[in-house]
């Protein structure tokens, strides 16, 4: 992977595994940004970016459900189980999604998100986590 060196820096062969679904999901949140539309409108219309969008977010749903614990509860304020059973939904129950809901998670949550995961990042490379 591109941003393998950015997050793993060595360590066990658990540490560089758990690293690569950190930067998975890192990838997905600036994919998730690449794609966004400027308005929700657009998103509405526009069933190529509800694809990329969804797809990255069942990718970095499974990539967060198989992070350390001890890692998460560095950032108590990220609703972990939660963002792992919308993945869930995406991937089992597809059919039923909400696109206004889908939206309003990209708003409100993504960008706490990805503050979380930078930090994440950060700590590991200081050695922390």
């Amino acid at each position: 992977m591109v941003y393998q060196k950015s997050c793993a820096s060595g360590g066990d062969r658990f540490m560089k595994d758990s690293a690569l679904y950190l930067i998975h999901v890192r990838e997905c949140l600036e994919k998730i940004n690449s794609y966004l539309p400027e308005n929700k409108k657009d998103f509405l219309e526009t069933s190529m970016v509800q694809d990329a969008i969804l797809r990255n977010l069942e990718i970095m749903g499974e990539s967060i459900k198989k992070l350390p614990q001890e890692w998460k509860d560095t950032q108590p304020q990220i609703e972990w189980i939660k963002i792992g059973n919308f993945r869930n939904v995406l991937a089992h129950e597809y059919l039923g999604v909400d696109l206004d809901t889908v939206w309003l998670i990209i708003e409100d949550y993504l960008p706490e998100l990805k503050k979380a995961v930078t930090q994440m990042c950060d700590q590991l490379l200081n050695g922390e986590v």
